[in-house]
C-alpha cells in the first residue's frame, strides 16, 4: 500500500479548475521565496541558489501495492520505511534536483493512485509528463498482467513521445516471486521499451531508472540533433560499471 500525504488529490477534486500559475522575472527578483510564502505560509531567510534551468515531469503508474510510494521514497530520501501505507489518493508531487553531465536538472516526479476509482483523475495528468515509470510488483502476478491495461491507457492520454520505462518491483523477495525476469524482458521487448527489475528496499537499480530517464529528456531538449541517446545502451553500460545493479534489462 502506499503513503497519502498532504499533496495528494482527492477523487472528488474538480478537473474543470486546474490551472497552472508560471513565474517569471529576473533571477534573485524573490520567486523562489514567493512561492515557498505561498506554499508553506512563510519566508525563509537566506540565499537560495538559483532555481534549475531545466526540469522534467516524471509520472509513476501501475496497480495500488506495488510500491511507487516506497519507489519514490528511496529515490527523494535514500530511504525505505517499512510498514503499511494508506493508498496514494489521486496524485502527489515531490521534487529532487539530480546533475546530469554536469547540469542541474531538476525533476517533478508525481506519484500516483492505482485505484480504478482515481483514473478519472490520473488521466488528466498524463499529457503533462514527459516520462513515465510503470511498475509492476515481481510478487504479485497480477500487477504484471495489468500491465498492458495501463500501456492501453498510457497510448490513449499520453503524447506519443512520452518515455516509458518498465520496471518489475520488489525483487528483493525471491522466496515470493511469482513473474520471471525473463516473463518481464518479454513484454518490454514486445512493447520495445527499457526494462529492468527494481527493489525499493534495497535501492537497487531505483537511481538508475531515473537517470536513464532524465539523460533521455535532457537528450531530446539539448541535443536534438545529434545522434539519440540510446537508453537502452545506457543501462547495459552503467550495470557493467555496477556489478550490483545487473539485473536483466532491455
Amino acid at each position: 500500500m502506499e503513503e497519502q500525504s498532504e499533496g495528494n488529490r482527492s477523487s472528488s477534486y474538480n478537473l474543470d479548475f486546474q490551472h497552472k500559475t508560471i513565474l517569471v522575472g529576473d533571477s534573485s527578483v524573490g520567486k523562489t521565496s514567493l512561492l515557498v510564502q505561498f506554499d508553506q505560509g512563510k519566508f525563509i531567510p537566506g540565499s537560495f541558489t538559483s532555481t534549475v534551468g531545466i526540469g522534467f515531469t516524471v509520472m509513476l503508474l501501475g496497480d495500488s501495492g506495488v510500491g511507487k510510494t516506497c519507489f519514490l521514497i528511496q529515490f527523494k530520501d535514500g530511504a525505505f520505511v517499512s510498514g503499511t501505507f494508506l493508498a496514494t489518493v489521486g496524485i502527489d508531487f515531490r521534487n529532487k534536483i539530480i546533475t546530469v553531465d554536469d547540469l542541474r536538472v531538476n525533476l517533478q516526479i508525481w506519484d500516483t493512485a492505482g485505484q480504478e476509482r482515481f483514473r478519472s483523475v490520473t488521466h488528466a495528468y498524463y499529457r503533462d509528463a514527459q516520462a513515465l515509470l510503470l511498475l509492476y510488483d515481481v510478487t504479485n502476478r497480477q500487477s504484471f498482467n495489468n500491465i498492458r491495461a495501463w500501456l492501453t491507457e498510457v497510448h490513449e492520454y499520453a503524447h506519443k513521445d512520452v518515455v516509458i520505462m518498465l520496471l518489475g518491483n520488489k525483487c528483493d523477495m525471491s522466496s515470493s516471486r511469482v513473474v520471471r525476469t525473463e516473463e518481464g524482458a518479454s513484454l518490454a521487448k514486445e512493447y520495445d521499451i527499457p526494462f529492468m527489475e527494481t527493489s525499493a528496499k534495497t535501492g537497487l537499480n531505483v537511481e538508475l531508472a531515473f537517470m536513464a530517464v532524465a539523460r533521455e529528456l535532457k537528450h531530446r531538449s539539448s541535443q536534438p540533433d545529434e545522434p539519440s541517446f540510446q537508453i537502452h545502451e545506457y543501462i547495459e553500460s552503467q550495470k557493467k560499471k555496477n556489478p550490483c545493479c545487473g539485473l536483466l534489462s532491455l
